[in-house]
């Protein structure tokens, strides 16, 4: 098979010929249709976060057909559509995984990360950690909400009950996530770099009352703001635009150092968390959503074999909504 591989920090994916993996007890064989590019992929390339598979295939939103199943793999058939998301297998017997809470498992395992992910043709996954996907979604579209959907709708959580809602980095969780508010009749305001027009219009597009560079105050006080942006800075900002009693929800993997700030803005109950991984029923909820709620996916295509540029895209702010690859077929 191709693949796009990753030996390690300061090193570009290189296209390689593989062995096609073989499933094993409990796997999934699946043919890739299309692989979303997360954030998150920079953050392991760029040497950001710790101990990743060497060398490695990168990609966590993936969408793909089931080949051949393992010994013991009996939830899907062959031919079945299914996605794969960032959290690939949890050890089921941690204090975390016993009380509801897998996305802290302490032993798990994540696809693009500690096993190889979506950047390939083919692809092996555990059973249990796949998902069915709604119909009406082409492979492209469904792609982004295997990571930024899931991830961001976990975030939103965190917000509930806020009506004037802030998204600080309007790329392709945000860009879903507008969508959901809206439809319950929320108020988004969004936050984007200085001067990016594109963000900012598909933001309004999508239902945004106010677009601004996320260095401006809305000119509302928000009950709550979201940090899809991986940018420390951003939490004083967020702090100072919430009202009393509001919270900043921090959605990032990784982000840079938060400096440090008056306890005034903190003050009067306002809150700071953060949001880590997803649980197999964050995905069963998410997926239950989006058969009711159809989401508009933007998306920028690439070639499997030009994932670099789509890397490089993404790191400079060049992607408004969500990249994703296609094999060369």
């Amino acid at each position: 098979m191709k693949a796009m591989v990753w030996d390690g920090p300061g090193s570009r994916l290189v296209e390689r010929d593989l062995p096609t993996p073989e499933p094993g007890e409990g796997e999934l064989l699946l043919r890739v249709r299309a692989c979303g590019v997360c954030r998150t992929d920079l953050h392991v390339i760029d040497g950001e976060l710790p101990q990743p598979k060497r060398p490695l295939i990168p990609g966590h939103e993936v969408v793909g057909t089931v080949v051949r199943s393992g010994p013991g793999a009996r939830r899907f058939s062959v031919g079945e559509r299914v996605g794969v998301p960032w959290l690939g297998k949890t050890c089921g017997e941690c204090r975390f995984c016993r009380t509801g809470r897998e996305n802290l498992c302490e032993h798990p395992e994540f696809t693009g990360y500690t096993r190889d992910g979506g950047y390939a043709e083919y692809l092996l996954a555990d059973e249990r950690f796949v998902f069915a996907l709604p119909e009406g979604y082409a492979d492209g579209e469904a792609a982004p909400l295997l990571c930024a959907g899931l991830i961001g709708y976990r975030s939103y959580r965190k917000a509930e009950g806020a009506h004037r809602l802030g998204f600080y980095g309007f790329g392709a969780a945000a860009h879903l996530l507008v969508q959901l508010a809206v439809a319950q009749g929320k108020e988004v305001y969004a936050f984007t770099r200085a001067g990016d027009a594109a963000a900012q219009a598909l933001a309004r597009e999508l239902g945004a009352v106010w677009t601004g560079a996320s260095t401006m105050p809305p000119p509302d006080p928000l009950d709550a703001a979201i940090l899809f942006a991986p940018v420390g800075d951003l939490i004083p900002a967020a702090l100072r635009a919430v009202d009393r009693g509001g919270k900043v929800v921090c959605a990032g993997i990784h982000m840079s150092h938060i400096p440090s700030f008056p306890y005034r803005l903190l003050w009067e109950e306002r809150e700071i968390g953060s949001v880590a991984n997803l649980t197999r029923e964050d995905g069963e909820e998410f997926f239950s959503l989006a058969r009711r709620v159809h989401f508009r996916t933007h998306i920028h295509s690439y070639p499997l074999s030009r994932a670099n540029e789509a890397l490089d895209a993404l790191r400079e702010g060049q992607i408004a909504g969500a990249a994703v690859l296609f094999p060369d077929r």
